[in-house]
């Protein structure tokens, strides 16, 4: 029994030097590709930091609308009037011919003015939105959303933008009642935790929108006759 004992003893004595010799040879492989890993990520987060601390300072190149809200949309069409040269993108919002409705109400110019249809949710609006501004050349834009979307589409815009080196800035327009954006704990934990992985994802990987429509070659007409509803709020006939 003792010789047992001591065979046993043996036994187990090697498996964990095979162990110990087994994970000192991952440390030694792991350790230098964790140091360039590290190299490489200081050295991009410092070129974003100084990339956005200049454009922070420029004028603002485009004005991004998130859809839930056609207040949002009025809004704009009274800034395009003010800088009739700045572009327009509007992701997700209300239906073509209101839109246009609206910026002809308003008397406000539609060269400027694109119309994304590929979202379909706070995460959407900056996955399709962010490589058309970065397309532009956007350095810094303008988020016009209302209060009841925030801190979220603040927060996401920083991440998915601040990674393309594209400085924001929110606008925040008055709202009547609830808009169709809702927030949640949930949903923000979840689209935050996307939004870190996508905003690694996008340097290599920038999605197209298929259904990208400047606002001037929509055709009211063929709208009419097809019918369309627009939000109460906008006042529109």
């Amino acid at each position: 029994m003792p010789g047992k004992r001591r065979g046993s003893s043996t036994v187990r004595d090697r498996i964990n030097l095979s162990r110990r010799a087994s994970f000192r040879r991952w440390r030694q492989l792991l350790t230098p590709g964790i140091a360039i890993f590290s190299v490489i990520l200081g050295t991009w987060l410092l070129t974003i930091m100084l990339t956005l601390r200049s454009a922070a300072s420029g004028p603002v190149d485009a004005y991004l609308v998130l859809g839930g809200s056609i207040r949002r949309e009025i809004y704009v069409a009274q800034l395009a009037k003010e800088y009739p040269q700045t572009r327009i993108l509007i992701s997700q919002g209300s239906p073509e011919p209101c839109i246009l409705l609206i910026f002809q109400r308003e008397n406000a110019p539609i060269e400027q003015v694109w119309l994304e249809k590929c979202a379909d949710s706070t995460f959407g609006n900056f996955y399709y939105s962010v490589p058309i501004l970065r397309e532009w050349g956007v350095k810094k834009v303008k988020l016009i959303t209302s209060g009841t979307h925030l801190p979220r589409a603040k927060w996401l815009a920083q991440i998915l933008m601040g990674a393309q080196g594209i400085w924001v800035e929110p606008e925040i327009v008055p709202e009547q009642g609830i808009p169709g954006n809702r927030e949640s704990s949930f949903k923000t934990g979840l689209d935050l935790s996307r939004s870190l992985l996508w905003a690694m994802v996008s340097q290599v990987y920038q999605p197209k929108c298929s259904k990208l429509i400047p606002l001037k070659d929509v055709d009211i007409k063929d709208w009419r006759q097809r019918g369309f509803k627009c939000e109460h709020q906008g006042n529109i006939q």
